[in-house]
This record gives structure tokens, sequence and C-alpha cells, in this order.
């Protein structure tokens, strides 16, 4: 019965999603003046790639009156602390 068991935890373990964070860099910008920014957000687990990021971040920038420009990557939890300072006050805002 005990290889059973293991069998089944690792079916288990197997099925499970792997939940990593999802973020993306990207740059924005407000016209008149013209105004710039490089940011760092959140992203949900269905928006890690470039494509799906621009989709989601674009609507959250243009409430806050900005333009998305381009996204520069999309990364895991392993990439956010060398972001950080770099993105001031716009890590993490959108």
């Amino acid at each position: 019965m005990k290889p059973v068991a293991i069998i089944l935890a690792l079916i288990c373990a197997l099925a499970a999603p792997a939940h990593a964070d999802c973020y993306a860099d990207y740059k924005a910008k407000q016209d008149d003046p013209l105004r710039l920014h490089y940011g760092v957000a959140k992203l949900p687990d269905t928006a890690c790639s470039r494509d799906a990021a621009r989709a989601a971040l674009a609507p959250r920038l243009k409430r806050g009156g900005w333009t998305l420009l381009n996204i520069v990557s999309v990364f895991g939890d392993d990439g956010l602390e060398k972001r950080k300072q770099s993105a001031g006050s716009y890590f993490l805002r959108y």
C-alpha cells in the first residue's frame, strides 16, 4: 500500500500548479508637457508574456493618465529587487 500512496503523492505534487509571481518593467509617457517614466508592475498569472502584459497594463496606466510605450521585459520574483531603485516611485504603483 505504501508504493501506491507515494505515487499518488507524486501525482498530486506534479499536478499542482507552480505559482510564481509575474512582473513587467515598462516605459510610459504623458503629453503636454512630455513626461516619461520607467516602472515595474505586478501582473496577473495569465499575463506573463509581453503581449499579455501589454494588454493588462495599458488600461491601468491609461486610468492614471499615462500611455504605455513598451514592455521592457516580463520576469518573476528573482528580478524584482534589482529593478526597485530604477523604478523609484513607479515601483509596483500600477
